[in-house]
């Protein structure tokens, strides 16, 4: 009984550490049960999120690591039976005490209780419950991605869709950061093309509609007809009333006046260039671009000095891209644009992970200093680029 009377005490102990959050590690190790469906090891530590204080259970198996946020009312339910029925050593890290619990093959438990002399901070507590915020949680259902097959029906994310996921708050994060550039008194208006799949585009209209509550409309634009249906009705069933998609080609598309806000995922070769320039000409706040398959520079780059590079295709072509999208940030510079180039997703995925962000000022100003570099530049690699000759009417003669 003495051993009954351990898990009953353990109970009594854990729920109040989990509410205040100063339970800051658990560590389960050692599983009973050795095979594919079993961790080797969960990780419990506390979560800060919008709906309030959450316990992420992180189970690392051979080849993956998946996560679980659990409310911390309902921690302790998940923790003592994974404690008492599947592993048989347990560490608890708590801002007074630490736990080292051993657990027999009948799920009896060993508890030794000791002060914690680690004199964690207060600030380190703290960052654990800060840890870092993404704009969609994991935890809750998110309905778009439910439909778009990321997240399960009661909001944990597939294990192989953990990349797109981390791809959707990235770009997300990369929105939230240039909100104060996009107007407030009038309805948002946003063409996002080469759209393919528009993962990006039903999340930039859930972040911007639903959650922030902004007046929006939303065109998704790309080639492919079959693809463009799906997406329109994924739309339809999702109420999504302002979000509409479009078969046709960047270069011709002529359906709006004005727009606040372009963006582009892998719009190939000039094809970027065309939607630089579409959202220069309409006048957009905001430009959002990750180019794809850069060609036209490759044939002319040329300068005797970069023999060692330009012998080697593969290192001509990397140069080439690279100086694709030097230009464009440079041309985006002297017209007067805030440019940033982004690390958009880990490389380890995709070598096509730079974004190019622009952002207008209340007024342009021509930048000649800017202007100057890119002469001296485009002069010294012999090259001409389509960027310049679709923006002609923002430049010099």
């Amino acid at each position: 009984m003495k051993e009954d009377n351990q898990l009953v005490q353990l109970q009594k102990e854990l729920q109040p550490w989990l509410t205040a959050g100063t339970l800051y590690q658990a560590i389960l190790s050692s599983p009973k049960i050795k095979g594919e469906q079993s961790a080797n090891k969960i990780v419990m530590r506390p979560v800060q999120l919008k709906e309030g204080l959450f316990y992420q259970f992180e189970s690392y198996y051979n080849n993956k690591v998946l996560h679980q946020n659990i409310p911390a009312a309902e921690a302790a339910e998940t923790l003592l039976p994974l404690i008492q029925d599947q592993y048989k050593q347990t560490l608890i890290k708590e801002k007074s005490t630490h736990l080292h619990i051993l657990t027999n093959k009948k799920g009896l438990l060993s508890i030794k209780r000791k002060r914690n002399e680690e004199q964690i901070p207060e600030q380190i507590i703290q960052q654990h419950n800060r840890q870092k915020r993404r704009v969609l949680e994991e935890g809750t259902p998110i309905t778009f991605l439910v439909e778009l097959g990321i997240m399960t029906s009661d909001g944990r994310v597939h294990a192989k869709k953990q990349d797109k996921f981390r791809q959707i708050n990235r770009f997300l994060e990369m929105v939230e950061d240039v909100l104060d550039y996009l107007p407030t008194d009038r309805t948002l208006k946003i063409v996002d093309f080469g759209c393919g799949k528009s993962y990006l585009t039903f999340a930039l209209y859930h972040y911007l509609s639903v959650e922030q509550q902004r007046n929006i409309e939303i065109i998704g634009l790309d080639l492919k007809s079959d693809v463009i249906q799906l997406c329109n009705d994924l739309a339809q069933k999702l109420d999504y009333k302002s979000l509409s998609f479009l078969v046709g080609d960047i270069a011709d598309y002529e359906g709006l006046s004005q727009v606040d806000m372009v963006v582009t995922l892998h719009a190939c070769d000039t094809a970027t260039d065309a939607a630089i320039g579409k959202a220069v000409n309409w006048g957009a706040s905001v430009i959002m671009s990750v180019p794809c398959c850069q060609h036209e520079l490759f044939p002319q780059v040329s300068n005797e000095i970069f023999t060692p590079l330009f012998s080697q295709g593969l290192l001509k072509e990397r140069f080439a891209s690279l100086a694709t999208d030097g230009i464009r940030g440079q041309l985006l510079e002297s017209i007067g644009y805030r440019v940033q180039m982004l690390e958009f997703i880990d490389p380890e995925h995709t070598p096509k992970n730079l974004l190019i962000r622009a952002v207008r000022p209340d007024v342009l100003s021509f930048n000649e200093q800017k202007w100057d570099q890119y002469q001296q530049f485009k002069q010294f690699l012999a090259v001409e680029h389509s960027l310049e000759k679709i923006l002609k009417s923002h430049l010099p003669s």
